[in-house]
Order: structure tokens, then C-alpha cells, then sequence
């Protein structure tokens, strides 16, 4: 899959937390992001089913 980088701009108190939550999950916090918003998209239905193909993030 291929990926896109785009700027994100946060505030410092919630980039600071949401780098604590990463260190707790041994993730990046660009990694975080991605999981976080990832697990959103699959609970609110947005996301197609994986395929074959695919490989499953969680």
C-alpha cells in the first residue's frame, strides 16, 4: 500500500500526549497516529474489508 505524507499541526499538549501514549505502545507517534486513526475508520465502518492481498495493521 502505498503511503502520502501530508503536514498535521497540533497543538503541544496533545502532540506531548499522544508521544506518551506511543512510548507506552513502543510506537512512533506517526505510528500511533496511524493506528489510532486506523482503529477509528474500522470501527466506524469506513474501511473496506481487507483483501488477500493485504496485510491486516492491528
Amino acid at each position: 500500500m502505498a503511503k502520502k505524507a501530508f503536514a498535521l499541526r497540533l497543538d503541544e499538549k496533545m502532540l506531548s500526549a499522544l508521544q506518551r501514549w506511543a512510548d507506552d505502545e513502543f510506537r512512533s507517534v506517526n505510528g500511533q497516529i496511524e493506528y489510532l486513526l486506523h482503529e477509528a475508520l474500522k470501527k466506524a465502518g469506513r474501511l473496506k474489508p481487507a483483501s488477500s492481498d493485504e496485510v491486516e495493521q492491528d
